[in-house]
């Protein structure tokens, strides 16, 4: 799976639970919440004040080395 900006974090957790401590490192703690899963990885980084390209990116170089 290769993830972008718009991807859901909903569907990126399906694919990979591993990647929650990605999202919990920024400060998102409400990973379960129906609202949180619906978003966007844009969405959610802007609500964070996390850079979107990075963390993508560091997201994409997680999955692609398992």
């Amino acid at each position: 799976m290769v993830i972008t900006k718009e991807t859901k974090i909903g569907a990126i957790l399906e694919a990979d639970e591993g990647v929650a401590p990605f999202f919990l490192n920024m400060g998102m703690h409400c990973l379960g919440c129906p609202s949180a899963r619906n978003e966007t990885v844009e969405q959610a980084c802007m609500v964070h004040g996390v850079d979107a390209d990075e963390l993508v990116e560091e997201i994409n170089t997680y999955l692609s080395s398992k």
